[in-house]
């Protein structure tokens, strides 16, 4: 935040991010901040979904139409002073557009218009991105405490942080520790096999660590071999151009990652987009596509490919996997499934979306995941039937060209999968499955009786909070660090414009009780910023027989807390 005209002495802060004071905590409370203790097996609860009815699309909420132009006059105005500034700023004081203007012959580096979005809007509400932090991102993560003095231009710090309730890592079930099992058989592989592999696997060679984390990998995910890379993004990004081209087609959900459309485009495949989970222009798409063929040609198109996303990262939605695959056998295509939010989240065993519809991974062709999340790792994998795998180790950019992992991370993939398998430490894994569940079910439905407008399936660790209005953003960031809870804010381009959002990523490393607190400062932060548009149809009846009556009414914080965490076990919302 700016601070002009503060009295503070900022004379001995320092511009640069400061490094991670020495941690000489015992072990056992460094353990409980990482991950906290379950207090009781009644929080616990195993993933499922109901047979009869495999797919559920959520309730949806929308807000009061003044919610939504309030919004859109805010972006017309913010518009429109920016662009009056630019006009006159360019005259007057042209020492600040440099980058935006003609020099000595040379055209700018862009004009101001492209640069117009960064510039007037997302520099204002800098400092609620790209935090510092240090420490373990478990139960709390430790954010450095910095101002402003030029409004987000430059940043100042004082060497201090505050620890928070992190609610905004990708670390769903708490594998990323610096005590436990897997650090230890980390700090072991280390000590054995060194620091890097020390080149692509094509060069330098495959180490037996590797076969066997691939080997256990296809193992947990029920397929016949599996490919593991040093990059997620990069496994996306390259995997297309080694099975498709110009002759194929890709049937894209609108809402996939940039990882996977950025591969399609590089592989020159033609592309067709369908609306997010919507089957029935799907299969519209699919029909056209395989009557009209080839663009030009009219020729059969040689391969058709669906990709889509076990669990949708913005919208904590899940795909109507069920659906995809009825489609999919219909018309004999092949089918791509980004697992990268799902993997290990997941599925009574922490196997994925597969699991979590009972439905088998032989159904789909290929099944690409991240090992940054569940796992507390880095990297992705690719998983497929024998025939693919071995086409994909032949000339795969990213085995070809790219580092393989180094050991450590090899040897944690191996041992937190094993854990999650139950071969190792008894039935943490199970525990570790069941809190992820119960704390993403809890705080989804509490936060919907409270008011607010949330996204997503019953069982997503992906929890957003609608916020529309920009200027909310930074604010809901700010006043969410102040009562010690650590978030994420999203807005567009990542989202459409209207549709800012607090992203609430959960973890099975936070106890209910650290549940209760976030609910109660998410209530306090809804009720001082209005964040609370939500109708209440989203939460359940509070009494037997309001929905008949038409009533919808919104819970008090102390009803929240006294009847969801059972209620949360149910499926009745």
């Amino acid at each position: 935040m700016s601070l002009n005209g503060s009295q503070t002495d900022f004379s001995k802060w320092s511009t640069r991010v400061p490094n991670a004071p020495p941690d000489d905590r015992p072990e056992a409370v460094r353990a409980e901040m990482e991950f906290g203790k379950l207090t009781s097996d009644k929080w616990m609860v195993a993933a499922k979904c109901d047979s009869k009815h495999p797919f559920k699309t959520p309730i949806a909420d929308d807000p009061p139409y003044y919610v939504i132009i309030m919004t859109y006059l805010n972006y017309f105005f913010m518009i429109l002073i920016g662009h009056i500034r630019d006009f006159f700023g360019m005259i007057f004081m042209p020492q600040y557009y440099k980058a935006m203007l003609p020099k000595d012959g040379y055209p700018p580096w862009y004009s101001s218009f492209e640069s117009f979005y960064p510039r007037r809007l997302k520099g204002r509400m800098d400092d609620s991105f790209a935090r510092p932090i240090h420490g373990v991102p478990g139960r709390y993560t430790y954010c450095f405490n910095r101002v402003s003095l030029d409004y987000n231009k430059s940043f100042l710090y004082d060497g201090t942080s505050t620890p928070c309730l992190n609610l905004s890592s990708y670390n769903y079930l708490g594998f990323a520790q610096s005590v436990g099992r897997c650090t230890d058989d980390s700090v072991d592989a280390l000590k054995m096999r060194g620091t890097a592999a020390g080149g692509p696997c094509d060069v330098a060679g495959h180490s037996d660590l590797l076969r066997d984390t691939e080997r256990i990998l296809a193992e947990f995910l029920g397929k016949e071999d599996s490919l593991i890379f040093s990059m997620g993004y990069g496994t996306n990004a390259h995997l297309f151009t080694s099975l498709l081209n110009s002759k194929c087609l890709v049937i894209s959900d609108s809402l996939n990652h940039s990882s996977t459309r950025f591969g399609i485009r590089l592989s020159g495949a033609a592309v067709k987009v369908f609306p997010h989970n919507n089957m029935v222009a799907l299969e519209q798409i699919i029909r056209e596509s395989i009557s009209q063929g080839q663009a030009k040609s009219h020729r059969p198109w040689k391969k058709i490919l669906i990709c889509a996303e076990g669990l949708y990262s913005m919208e904590g939605e899940y795909c109507n996997l069920p659906a995809l695959v009825h489609l999919k056998e219909r018309y004999k295509l092949y089918l791509f499934v980004d697992e990268a939010h799902s993997i290990g989240a997941l599925g009574k065993h922490g196997k994925g979306i597969a699991e979590y519809f009972n439905i088998s991974p032989s159904k789909i062709d290929i099944m690409m995941g991240t090992l940054t999340k569940s796992f507390g790792a880095a990297g992705g994998y690719i998983a497929a039937d024998q025939v693919i795998i071995d086409r994909l180790r032949l000339d795969i950019t990213t085995n070809t060209y790219g580092e393989t992992p180094p050991p450590v991370v090899l040897q944690q993939i191996q041992t937190s999968m094993r854990i999650i398998d139950g071969q190792l430490n008894g039935n943490e894994g199970r525990e570790r499955l069941e809190r992820i569940t119960f704390n993403s079910r809890y705080l989804r439905l509490g936060l919907k009786r409270l008011g607010f407008i949330i996204y997503g399936n019953d069982d997503s660790p992906v929890v957003p909070m609608l916020l529309y209005t920009p200027a909310k953003m930074p604010a809901a960031s700010r006043m969410f660090l102040k009562y010690g809870v650590a978030v994420v804010i999203v807005g567009y381009p990542a989202t459409a414009l209207i549709s800012s959002r607090i992203r609430l990523c959960v973890s099975s490393a936070l106890t209910k009780e650290d549940i209760d607190k976030i609910l109660a400062i998410s209530n306090l932060v809804g009720d001082k910023m209005c964040l609370k548009f939500g109708s209440g149809m989203a939460g359940g009846e509070k009494h037997p027989g309001d929905w008949k009556k038409g009533i919808r009414p919104r819970w008090s914080l102390e009803e929240v807390l006294a009847k969801t965490p059972e209620d949360c076990k149910k499926d009745i919302y």
